[in-house]
């Protein structure tokens, strides 16, 4: 295999599963506070803030794994 070929495999492989783990957490976070402000509406707050907090938890995966394949793209 081409080392080329073999590099942009592997950074399409790093950011393409990288980014499914964080897609399903943020998917079932906003799911999860969808449900719990249908059954208690008062405490739409707090509920949204633990929710962005988790989604932004979430989100720093997907961006690491973009920085590992923009390593693999262009420093390996």
């Amino acid at each position: 295999m081409d080392p080329a070929a073999a590099k942009a495999l592997g950074a399409a492989l790093a950011i393409g599963l990288g980014a499914i783990g964080p897609g399903l957490g943020i998917g079932m976070a906003v799911r999860g506070a969808m449900e719990a402000l249908g059954r208690n509406p008062e405490a739409a707050g707090d509920i949204r803030t633990t929710m962005i907090i988790g989604a932004a938890l979430a989100e720093a995966v997907a961006i690491y794994a973009f920085v590992i394949a923009i390593i693999i793209a262009f420093v390996v």
